[in-house]
């Protein structure tokens, strides 16, 4: 095990001595002048050359007409589409449109709600005009909105170019939340991402008060193998040092959800998960609208939400506010939880946007901790026998984003991110089979967070050959420090989140500076009308630290301190490494295409992997990061125009594996880096309209669609110096993973009806069937039925559903910490209702 060819390693410092604790933490807050100005000069200066390149490129206009072949009359609200460059305008009420082109050949696609669509190839060298004149169609699909939005299933595809990233040849998804029925109330994952091949979830509390997801065979713990964003920014702990994520906006504010798999680490990050990316609903385009939802379910459920927003003259907005509270299923487990957001745009011109967004999160929650192997299957599944443990999280996130259009072809986006947070977890982390001694005093773990960034993109539509191309360059500046404390607190049962010794904790205190620059491009290159290339490269360099104490502290066997010592810790670590991608998309047919890409991936070592105290895991120091690569081949598109599908083979390879396993002789755990791992398999996502495929299809019919959704997994440690994990299948990771079920709607009622399976999986790479503290073990097979519907009529909203309709006994996950140790069930069969009001 060690570093690749492509990663570059510079150790710049690692020494254990004493230092002074005011003067190390001043420290910290400064960064390396002369290397941060020359890296400034070097950034800036490439980036202004983008720009000027940008800036020399020349289009022309393509105007014409959309007309009904039948009567001639003009179709408005048509979505024209440049399929190479992926541009689109929309008809005015006159059938009239304007596009700018690059010098070229262009195939022009147009579409309308009730029209065949219709294709044309120009070949652009000055400004021209052309006109369309479309057939009716009785089978298409329902309603093409103005914004380019098709009534979905509540799945669809980024656009080979969209935003400010290219995303031709990479595996993707988007789930449009408006479009399904799903319990958003208490975030129910499994029916928010059922579309979603792939992923598994972890289901660790009722509410869903945090995302636990992965994709093919990466630890879910809190989402931290994806980079995770808010409308296009960061939005997890801290992207290097410890990526996970504890807020997640509310689902009634989101629009849609972006999903790019391992290719996305060119543009996004360096992650092997991809990138994953909440974009929530946009302002209105009234000067006020107000909507207002509240649901109650099972177990004392309440959710209230309420938004507004709107757009006046140059300024448009948008609000929402959450309060979610809940008794949970289990004894010792309720929850609070405040979620907020606003954001104002101005528009100063035609070409500069400002854009001002913060994002507030406050909740605690009760937790139950883990249940033993014989009291999930014999015993009260409700029962806890922790009643004094707690979680904590507030979450303060700001951010500035800048829009400007140089010109049709040259866009600039700049955001700015900076985050303000904290998470405590209070408790008792002993073995969930060890008693709770009440008069004990309780260990706090705390972190907090304070970290920001800016990131810079520039997309550039340019003619290459005579072919319209398209390139996204760009730049990041991140710099952030996380503090983590351990010590004691109080032995109350209250969430009483402080210190006894908040000078001079128990077990340790920490500083985690980290720095992060980079510099990427990603090239699309259209080698003909069918054929495109994309290329990208990224350059990273990554600064972590650490510096603080420790201390080694010894008991006899009354419990009691028999000797404390005080290890001084200091150390600092610099990685500057290239990240390489290229993928392939062939065109079939105009909405049929075949795609494969390769990028390589990385990820450093996190905090949690540097140190805590936990008598359930002990911790390598000699850790290392992680290095690999994804690649993808697949088919997606419409086989026929009443069936859907995008299927694919993966392939990951991950070196350097940080898990745990046990140690001989032992029921302790080891965190180190355990092997290499491959990962192999199929990915297969299709939908059948049934209503088209018998040709009942009418406007404002009903329609009846049913989809699969199957993912088939093959994770081993195909290397390990450790003998009980080589050969071994990768933990949490199920060989089968199936969600399948039909969506019905008409007119304005919906509903859906799912049924989820995986297959079993092990918590531990050395795959222990039991263990007698449940902290590792097999997780049996398990399959959930879900209902939820949905019904719209003027400006009401009612939905209902119930999710785990045979009330099945099972769980996803085995924890070694919190909200563990040991089996966290997953929730029994409950219900909810709610009812909305736009005005």
């Amino acid at each position: 095990m060690g570093y690749t060819k492509w990663q570059t390693s510079t150790i710049i410092n690692r020494s254990k001595e004493g230092f002074n604790k005011r003067g190390r933490r001043m420290e910290n807050q400064r960064l390396d002048t002369s290397f941060k100005a020359m890296t400034m000069r070097n950034v800036i200066l490439y980036f202004f050359i983008l720009v000027g390149l940008g800036i020399q490129a020349q289009s022309y206009k393509v105007s014409g007409r959309i007309l009904s072949e039948n009567d001639k009359q003009p179709i408005s609200e048509a979505l024209i589409v440049d399929k190479a460059t992926k541009k689109f305008v929309v008809s005015d009420e006159s059938g009239n449109f304007e596009i700018r082109l690059r010098k070229g050949v262009h195939t022009i696609s147009v579409t309308s709600l009730g029209m065949m669509e219709m294709s044309k190839t120009i070949e652009v060298s000055k400004d021209m005009q052309v006109n369309f004149f479309l057939k009716d169609d009785v089978f298409q699909l329902d309603e093409v909105a103005i914004a380019t939005k098709k009534k979905t299933y509540g799945i669809t595809r980024l656009k080979g170019v969209e935003g400010f990233g290219i995303f031709e040849a990479k595996k993707n998804e988007v789930i449009v939340l408006d479009d399904f029925a799903a319990n958003k109330a208490a975030n129910t994952a499994r029916q928010v991402f059922a579309k979603v091949p792939g992923l598994n979830i972890w289901e660790s509390d009722f509410a869903g008060l945090q995302l636990d997801i992965a994709a093919r065979g990466l630890g879910p713990s809190r989402t931290a193998n994806f980079n995770t964003r808010q409308n296009g920014y960061d939005m997890s702990a801290d992207a290097l040092g410890y990526p996970e994520s504890y807020y997640m906006p509310a689902l009634q504010a989101i629009d849609r959800i972006e999903i790019v798999r391992g290719a996305a680490s060119l543009q996004y990050g360096t992650q092997f998960g991809g990138m994953l990316n909440f974009k929530l609903k946009d302002a209105p385009n009234v000067p006020l609208k107000i909507t207002a939802e509240q649901s109650v379910g099972s177990f004392g459920l309440t959710n209230s939400f309420v938004s507004l927003g709107g757009t006046k003259d140059k300024f448009d907005y948008y609000s929402y506010y959450q309060f979610r509270r809940g008794d949970g299923w289990r004894d010792n487990s309720g929850f609070n939880s405040h979620t907020a957001f606003a954001r104002i745009g101005y528009q100063a011109d035609e070409k500069l946007k400002l854009t001002l967004e913060y994002s507030f999160l406050d909740y605690e929650a009760q937790q139950p901790g883990g249940l033993t192997d014989d009291i999930f299957n014999t015993g009260d599944i409700t029962s806890s026998n922790r009643g004094r443990n707690w979680f904590g999280v507030t979450w303060n996130l700001l951010a500035l984003i800048a829009d400007y259009n140089f010109s049709e072809d040259t866009k600039l986006n700049i955001r700015t991110f900076g985050l303000l947070s904290e998470r405590n977890a209070l408790g008792n982390l002993e073995q969930i089979g060890v008693p709770d001694n009440p008069l004990e005093n309780r260990t706090l773990i705390n972190d907090r967070f304070g970290n920001y960034g800016m990131e810079a993109r520039l997309l550039h539509n340019y003619s290459l050959f005579g072919k319209p191309s398209t390139y996204v360059a760009g730049m990041r500046l991140y710099q952030g420090l996380t503090r983590r404390m351990q010590g004691d607190a109080n032995n109350s049962s209250n969430p009483d989140f402080y210190f006894l010794n908040p000078n001079d904790p128990e077990e340790f205190d920490y500083d985690f500076p980290s720095q992060n620059q980079s510099l990427f491009i990603e090239n699309l290159i259209n080698l003909n009308s069918k054929l495109s290339l994309t290329t990208g490269v990224r350059l990273e360099r990554i600064v972590t630290e650490a510096e603080g104490f420790w201390k080694l502290n010894r008991f006899d066997f009354s419990g009691n301190l028999i000797s404390s010592t005080t290890n001084f810790d200091s150390s600092s670590e610099e990685r500057v490494f290239p990240l390489f991608g290229v993928g392939l998309n062939y065109d079939l047919k105009l909405d049929l295409e075949l795609y494969t890409n390769f990028s390589t991936n990385f990820r450093s070592i996190t905090f949690s992997d540097l140190r805590v105290v936990n008598p359930n895991f002990q911790l390598d120091p000699n850790i290392q990061d992680e290095n690999g690569f994804n690649a993808d081949l697949g088919i997606r598109g419409n086989l026929f125009p009443w069936l859907s599908l995008d299927a694919s083979l993966f392939l990951l390879r991950y070196n350097d594996r940080i898990g745990l396993y046990e140690l001989p002789g032992s029921t302790t755990l080891f965190r180190t880096n355990i092997g290499n791992s491959r990962h192999v398999g199929i990915e297969l996502f299709s939908e059948l309209d049934i209503t088209k495929l018998l040709k009942t299809v009418q406007r404002n019919a009903s329609r009846l669609a049913l989809f699969i959704n199957l993912a088939l997994t093959d994770a081993e440690y195909i290397e390990s110096d450790i003998s009980a994990i080589r050969g071994r299948r990768v933990e949490y990771v199920p060989n089968v993973m199936l969600r399948t079920g039909l969506n019905y709607r008409y007119k304005g009622f919906k509903t859906s009806f799912q049924f989820s399976h995986l297959s079993d999986q092990f918590s531990d790479a050395t795959n222990s069937i039991f263990n007698p503290n449940a902290l590792t073990g097999r997780i049996p097979a398990y399959s959930i039925f879900d209902l939820s519907t949905e019904y719209n009529i003027n400006k009401w909203k009612f939905s209902a559903g119930v999710n785990n309709l045979t009330n099945q006994k099972y769980f996803t996950r085995r924890a070694e910490s919190y909200p563990g140790p040991g089996i966290i069930p997953a929730t029994v069969r409950s219900f909810y209702a709610s009812v909305g009001y736009t005005l």
